[in-house]
């Protein structure tokens, strides 16, 4: 368990300590209960521990080494009470630590509820413990996300880089690239893992984009041996408007569609994707799309199978209508919901043994974001990069691919060791990807102290969470978990700007 994401955002008191009884960390909450002195990292369980506990502070350690992790009422010496009640949450991390979470409960007799709201004591104490369990569910949530996406992005990483390598004749190149879908669609299941494990479920961070590149990376998904049938034509407006975005739910929605191309086509399937401006001078209906005045951008999909009857083709984006042997019939469903969430509209014209076109709107705005292609051939280069994270298996990744193509290649396991090779070695370092989420130093401070020491560095950050809203504009963010081409793209992409600058 990774308890990292507990002592970041928790808002109730948790502490790690070893089995000596040490108490070594401790978060905000914590420190503002117990007092500033939690902070040195040398101060006992039994300085801070309830005098009317059961068990004295070395008795209650002893007990634990031969027990399970537990939840049970605790008493704690506050910095102003000798014994406040806490419902206590100890169990034991990998290296043998232990940790604490601390929930506070009212004293028996006492109302929780602040003066004047009037709640009855049992109403208030069922609603905070409800509060607790919820909470404490969503930062356990939150830890096994960011483990998972850790374990999920060493398996995809390395799967994508053997079949870059493999030929496609190959007989186990088939049995790999299952093994690329179960890692992708398990990334999926974790990315809701994450929006349950957020508090702010209606805010994920969206970027203005360039909707071409997340087309083209969205189509080489599904270029596989399996669908070496399909006929591609891509015909993609070189100056598409920006448009707004969150990039997993938008290429969710592209893949759902191209999906069902591919199917709707079988075998001899052509299908087409383009792209256009729209500029609309008053209101507009396509269809099921209602579209204000104003910019957009128009993404089609087209297919030549089988279409769709006129009699289904209403019923369409309803949930758990399919037509389908073995389907939910959420796939257009969850399209639509995608895309009206981000303001636009969708619009489907189909015609049995003729085809289906599916239309996407979005809302844009009348300024061009470049998009950067580069094809396998450019992806190597030879300057420095310096991977840091906590995580052996993803450094051991990140050297692998990254050396394969020709960078020279630093590792760093804790963003101490980090910023111990800038201080030496920081006029050699062009780009540095860093985790996120780490013990002691964070990717957030890492990054503001390497900003001192070097700022002409370039930074990806590799990350399983949402991209933070306040982010830097010169900050690439890379989402775990990633395969190895992604890892190359967004690479050449943030060294990009140094490409024209005199070799350091």
């Amino acid at each position: 368990m990774n308890p990292e994401p507990l002592l970041e955002s928790a808002t109730w008191p948790v502490f790690i300590a070893n089995e000596a009884g040490t108490i070594r960390r401790a978060n905000a909450a914590a420190v503002n209960f117990f007092g500033r002195q939690l902070e040195h990292g040398n101060v006992r369980l039994e300085d801070v521990w309830g005098t009317s506990n059961d068990l004295a502070a070395t008795e209650f350690l002893a007990k634990l080494k031969v027990s399970h992790s537990s939840i049970m009422p605790l008493r704690f010496r506050s910095q102003e009470t000798a014994n406040l009640q806490f419902l206590g949450s100890v169990c034991r991390l990998e290296r043998g630590d232990l940790l604490f979470q601390l929930f506070p409960q009212p004293p028996p007799g006492k109302s929780a509820a602040p003066p004047g709201t009037g709640g009855s004591d049992k109403t208030v104490e069922v609603n905070l413990a409800q509060k607790q369990k919820l909470e404490c569910a969503m930062q356990l949530t939150r830890t096994v996300a960011l483990d998972f996406n850790n374990a999920l992005t060493t398996i995809l990483g390395h799967v994508s880089y053997v079949l870059s390598k493999m030929e496609s004749s190959n007989p186990w190149r088939r049995s790999l690239v299952e093994v690329e879908k179960a890692a992708e669609r398990a990334g999926e299941i974790v990315q809701s893992l994450e929006t349950f494990g957020t508090d702010d479920k209606g805010t994920r961070t969206q970027i203005a984009g360039n909707l071409n590149a997340l087309l083209r990376r969205t189509v080489e998904l599904f270029q596989t041996p399996q669908n070496s049938s399909v006929n591609w034509s891509l015909h993609l407006t070189p100056k598409i408007f920006s448009v707004t975005y969150d990039e997993a739910k938008m290429q969710q929605a592209f893949a759902k569609i191209i999906e069902n191309a591919i199917e709707a086509a079988s075998s001899g399937a052509r299908i087409v994707v383009e792209t256009r401006n729209l500029e609309l001078t008053e209101a507009t209906q396509d269809r099921t799309a209602n579209l204000q005045a104003g910019l957009y951008v128009c993404v089609e999909i087209t297919d030549n199978g089988g279409g769709i009857s006129a009699e289904i083709l209403p019923r369409i984006f309803e949930p758990f209508f399919t037509t389908k042997y073995g389907h939910r019939g959420l796939g257009l469903a969850l399209v639509y919901g995608i895309v009206t969430n981000h303001g636009g509209g969708v619009a489907i014209s189909s015609e049995e043994r003729h085809g289906t076109s599916v239309r996407v709107y979005f809302p844009a705005i009348k300024k061009v974001v470049e998009e950067k292609l580069f094809h396998d051939a450019d992806l190597g280069g030879s300057q420095t990069i310096l991977v840091v994270d906590d995580e052996d298996m993803v450094l051991k990744l990140g050297q692998m691919i990254l050396s394969s193509f020709g960078y020279r290649v630093l590792l760093a396991g804790s963003g101490e060791e980090a910023l111990e090779i800038f201080k030496n070695r920081s006029s050699l370092i062009d780009l540095m990807i860093t985790d996120m989420v780490m013990p002691k130093m964070n990717g957030r401070e890492l990054i503001e102290k390497v900003r001192l020491l070097s700022p002409a560095t370039r930074i990806i950050c590799s990350t399983a969470c949402v991209r933070p809203a306040n982010a830097a504009d010169d900050i690439d963010y890379l989402e775990k978990p990633f395969t190895a081409q992604q890892l190359l793209h967004k690479v050449r992409e943030a060294l990009a700007p140094l490409e024209s600058t005199p070799t350091r």
